[in-house]
């Protein structure tokens, strides 16, 4: 899509709707401070939150001695420290992406936007990164709503381009992004070589995963018939095939259980999982994504 068609996207009115967005979480978060989190670390901070089993290498002067004189144990000393919660977006912008109607894209990129501006509003630092094979572009940690004008521009000038390869993208992703945070991913997971190694090494790298499924209902139920040449749009590929209604039938079930295998496995790891069809108002599934809990602390 053109450029200044996809800037159109991000007119008056979808500020207005990110400004109402942003009051919900206000409300939803009362009496949170947005820009700070507290996290766990061993000798950092000033207040107690809890003992854990000594190991060795740990620093051992955060051993309880008192707890060792009346049972006998080595336990550690662990502290409640305040720090800046760090928000990334990675946002899928493979060739598969600008598929539907409307393009998937244009759907993803809205919902990006509004997490950015959530993010930036709550004086989070937030981060943008583009990716399809490998990390496209990126806009470096930035704080403050007032930068949600440099997020539409950054966005407006996304080309969906190139093969999907998650996990390749976010090994390169974790070594260029020292301090870890909030990770949300929004593709559509079209990828031939799995995305769960993604999802580990997020979690291995101490970042909280969130995905985001894009998906346009005509993927899985195509408007096609009769003998036909289909040619992968990411990898050209072609496949000569015959579309009947009983393959058309067989190839929805599967895609319906491919997806649900992607939710499946998010949710046994405790990731948290939307799957968001472009027919749906992008500011149901903020509504959603609120209501799960977690995104903003």
């Amino acid at each position: 899509m053109p450029q200044p068609a996809r800037r159109a996207l991000f007119d008056e009115a979808f500020l207005k709707k990110l400004e109402y967005l942003y009051i919900v979480s206000r409300k939803v978060f009362a009496g949170r401070v947005r820009a700070e989190r507290r996290s766990r670390k061993v000798g950092s901070g000033i207040e107690f939150a809890d003992h854990r089993d000594y190991a060795p290498g740990d620093d051992v002067r955060y051993l309880d001695w008192n707890l060792y004189g009346r049972m006998d144990k080595l336990l550690l000393r662990l502290f409640e420290e305040e720090e800046d919660l760090h928000i990334y977006l990675l946002l899928d912008t493979s060739a598969s992406m600008r598929l539907g109607a409307p393009p998937k894209i244009e759907y993803a990129a809205k919902v990006a936007a509004a997490l950015c501006y959530i993010g930036l509003s709550n004086l989070d630092r937030v981060s943008l990164c583009t990716f399809a094979d490998a990390i496209r572009g990126r806009l470096p940690p930035a704080r403050g709503k007032g930068r949600i004008f440099k997020v539409f521009d950054f966005l407006s000038q996304v080309e969906p381009a190139g093969t999907t390869r998650v996990g390749k993208a976010i090994d390169a992703f974790v070594r260029e992004s020292p301090r870890a945070g909030v990770a949300v991913v929004i593709s559509d997971f079209y990828d031939h070589e799995g995305y769960a190694g993604a999802f580990d090494l997020l979690r291995y790298h101490r970042f909280e995963p969130y995905a985001i499924q894009v998906y346009d209902e005509r993927e899985a139920r195509p408007s096609l018939r009769g003998d036909l040449m289909l040619v992968d749009c990411e990898t050209g590929e072609e496949r000569e095939v015959t579309v009947s209604a009983r393959l058309l039938a067989d190839f929805a079930r599967v895609h319906e259980a491919w997806c649900r295998a992607v939710q499946d496995y998010c949710t046994t790891r405790a990731i948290p999982f939307f799957r968001a069809q472009t027919a749906r108002p992008f500011d149901e599934l903020i509504l959603t994504i609120f209501r799960a809990g977690g995104f903003i602390k």
